[in-house]
Formats: structure tokens, sequence, C-alpha cells
């Protein structure tokens, strides 16, 4: 079977960083509610180091593994900034270059046309 290319999919991989068990759980839920992404993994216990505003970080953070579509990564963009505490959150998308199909077309049919509704379906 030939594989799946990224473009017939436009399937993404969006990385972001929290800072609590709550704010993970509030932004996985908004985005899977809003037909966003089609899967949300909290992982926890992540070590951030990095330079912020001129000082060095050492931080204990979450990271949030995002299953997406190209179609709709503008608005999981801004709803992953109007729901996040940070001042400037990490948001980096991965082009996901193969994949089972049987995954892909569960994607994109849970990542709606309708993205950012809240209504039901």
């Amino acid at each position: 079977m030939a594989a799946q290319k990224k473009s017939d999919q436009g399937a993404l991989v969006v990385l972001t960083t929290v800072g609590s068990e709550d704010q993970a759980r509030t932004i996985a839920e908004a985005l899977v509610e809003q037909h966003l992404a089609a899967c949300v993994n909290i992982l926890p216990a992540v070590r951030s180091i990095y330079r912020w505003k001129g000082k060095l970080w050492d931080d204990e953070e979450l990271m949030l593994v995002i299953k997406t579509t190209t179609g709709v990564f503008a608005a999981l963009r801004k709803a992953i900034r109007d729901l996040h505490s940070y001042e400037l959150p990490e948001i980096l998308a991965l082009p996901v270059i193969d994949s089972d199909p049987a995954v892909l077309a569960w994607l994109n049919k849970a990542v709606s046309k309708t993205a950012g509704d809240s209504g039901s379906g």
C-alpha cells in the first residue's frame, strides 16, 4: 500500500508546554471540544531550560502533544494563545510525513470543517 503523503492529509503534531496540570487539561479539552484537535496527550514532568528576557530559567512543565491538521492550525494557535497563561506560549507545528492511513482518516474526521465551534457533534 502506498504511503499517505503529508500534502494529502495535512496532518500536524503541535507541541506546547504549560505550567500546571489544570491549564494542560483546560487547553486539551477546549481544543478537542472545538474540533481543533483529534487528540491531545499530556506529558508530565518535562524540565525546560531556556532563556527569557535575558535570564536563564529552569522550570518543571507539562508538554501537550496535539494531533491536528494544517487547515485548522491558525484557529488552534489562536485558541492556545487565548487560553494560555504564558506571555509567549511555545507553539511548534511539526508536519506528519507518514502515518497509518486509518489514523490519518480518523484525525481528519475528528478535526471538523466547523472547527472552532463549541456546539455538539
